[in-house]
This record gives C-alpha cells, structure tokens and sequence, in this order.
C-alpha cells in the first residue's frame, strides 16, 4: 500500500463536545476527500470503555478466555484488540500508509483541529482557538483568526483540509 507521498500523514482533529455532530461530519467529508486521491484514516477517541468485538464470534470467545489481545485478519482487513493503555501518538504510527489521519475528538489535544459547534447542543467552543483551523457552525459565532465554515457547507471543510495539508508539505 503505496500512499501519495512519502512524507508523515497529516493528522487532524474534528472535535467539539459529545452529539456535536463529529461522526456525520466525518462521514460527509471522507467520501469527498478519497475522491481527491487522499488515503484517509480515523483515530475514535472514546471516553469510555466499548464493545470492541461481537458477541458470540471466536475473537470474542478467545478474549473471554482471557487472552491479552487478539488479531484477525483477512486479504483486505485487519483488526486488533490490545488489551493496553495506549495513547492517540502511540497509535498513529499503525496509519503511516495514509495521506490523512482524522482524530474524531481529542478537543484538548494539542493537533491542529476543526471545532464543530452546533446551537443545539452547545453555545461556546471548547477547543483552544491557537489550535483551531476552523469552526464548523450554526451559531454565528466567530473567533479572530480561524475561519468559519457554515454548518453543512462539507465542500468548504475538504477545501480548509486540502489547504492545511498542502501547508503541511
């Protein structure tokens, strides 16, 4: 797996607080950014232990069992569960075959990031704006210095994406 150049992936995050909407984002902007020829990874930050394997397949009966961690791999795929502590910079070196690391979360992280803000769920941006790229919104906020994308308008943010990452190389 060849990536677009040799250099390190870009990493940055979506974040804002939980239900801002950072997974539909994502979602709206990774199909726009692979037509760009970009290869692009997610890193989920969850703040809570999760289900990291189906109930009743065998990489579940084998880590019910007790086993450490587990792999299982196909042509195609491949899945680990590593029952270990780790953190967001021990995990990116597993994606050095991307163009694109997108961290989901991480909002006090010290990446560059785009902050999603949406009324309904919060009035005032968390991030630390030296670290915003952006602010993705509906509230009429603004933040001097960090461009604001309207809520919805995805072709804006894979632009400010493809912008940061040409400053990047």
């Amino acid at each position: 797996m060849k990536k677009s150049s040799d250099s390190a992936p870009l990493v940055l995050a979506i974040s804002g607080v939980k239900n801002s909407g950072k997974t539909t984002l994502l979602t709206n902007i990774i199909p726009m950014l692979r037509a760009k020829g970009l290869r692009v990874a997610v890193i989920k930050h969850d703040g809570h232990d999760f289900e990291c394997d189906v109930p009743g397949t065998d990489s579940r009966k084998l880590l019910e069992a007790g086993a450490d961690g587990i792999a299982v791999y196909s042509p195609k795929k491949l899945m680990t569960v590593q029952k270990l502590a780790f953190t967001v910079e021990e995990i990116i070196p597993q994606f050095g075959y991307v163009d694109l690391i997108l961290l989901e979360g991480n909002k006090h992280s010290p990446y560059k990031k785009i902050e999603v803000l949406r009324r309904a769920v919060s009035a005032e941006p968390v991030c630390d704006p030296v670290t915003l790229i952006a602010l993705y919104t509906d509230t009429g906020t603004e933040i001097p210095g960090v461009p604001t994308i309207g809520l919805g308008d995805h072709a804006a943010v894979v632009e400010r994406i493809l912008a940061t990452l040409a400053e990047a190389r």
